[in-house]
């Protein structure tokens, strides 16, 4: 069997951008208002700052605003909810993204319910997961949205396919499994404490790898010809799945990095524009 087409994130990603842009300039010709998007971050872990610098520079290259508020690591559930709070109520900021983890001592669930459902363009809220899972209008979770929209883009037809998503995260495995479900598929939970995983993977039609331990799918765990989708990054630019391997078996496989990652960030851009134009009705 011949090596599987990679699915490139990366270039379909700028393409979403690039129209992300065209949209933001012409809302701002229109209304006078340049979308923007408020991101907090707590602490100063590495990564986060490095991610939270990358989306800020996204945000200019698709004619976004940013705000930035960065907090001391010792910050408490109540300050957090607080910062939140008074961003969801200014009518300045369009979309807020909490950069998180945010430290054990804070109640995450509190914090991100402190978002506005109309600013959650993160898609973190009990709001956003109750639109993606009743199929209305709202928000998706941004990794899980990308991941849909390059299953699209590669003509991934999931009506009846059998979908193994490993990992159960209340921002990943849950939301896109139930994305996968809208679109037909039958949508299989896994996760640390599934018994045989190899064996429930191996029936899987579409893959999706975000458990967050490195290389936790092989290639003899990938049912020959199955698309795989690894949303998983761990240190060493190394993802959920042992990509060698299981470039043998599958039809379409996701790099990492240039996989998933950067659709993360266009859905969110992407995103934010749209709660730009609807809070500012157009």
């Amino acid at each position: 069997m011949s090596q599987a087409r990679l699915m490139d994130g990366t270039a379909l990603a700028r393409r979403i951008v690039e129209d992300t842009a065209r949209q933001a300039a012409d809302l701002t010709r229109r209304t006078g208002t340049q979308p923007c998007l408020a991101t907090v971050l707590v602490g100063e872990d590495p990564a986060s700052v490095t991610y939270v610098r990358m989306k800020q520079n996204r945000c200019r290259t698709a004619g976004i605003a940013s705000r930035h508020v960065a907090l001391p690591a010792r910050t408490a559930t109540e300050e957090l909810v607080a910062t939140l709070r008074s961003l969801s109520g200014d009518p300045a900021v369009h979309g807020i993204l909490l950069q998180h983890p945010v430290g054990d001592h804070i109640d995450e669930r509190a914090a991100f319910e402190a978002i506005a459902p109309e600013k959650d363009v993160d898609g973190v809220t009990f709001a956003s997961f109750a639109t993606m899972s009743f199929g209305v209008p709202g928000f998706v979770s941004c990794t899980p949205g990308g991941i849909l929209r390059l299953l699209d883009a590669y003509d991934v037809d999931l009506t009846g396919k059998r979908a193994v998503v490993v990992g159960r995260s209340a921002i990943l495995g849950k939301p896109v499994g139930m994305l996968l479900l809208a679109r037909d598929a039958t949508v299989t939970y896994c996760h640390s404490r599934t018994a045989d995983l190899s064996a429930v993977v191996r029936e899987a039609d579409v893959v999706v790898a975000a458990d967050g331990r490195p290389r936790l799918i092989r290639g003899q765990d990938v049912k020959p010809g199955a698309v795989v989708v690894d949303a998983g990054y761990n240190p060493g630019n190394v993802g959920d799945v042992d990509f060698d391997s299981a470039v043998e078996r599958a039809s379409l496989i996701t790099p990492v990095p240039g996989g998933v990652g950067p659709m993360t960030i266009a859905t969110l851009l992407e995103q934010t524009v749209t709660a730009a134009a609807r809070q500012l009705g157009v």
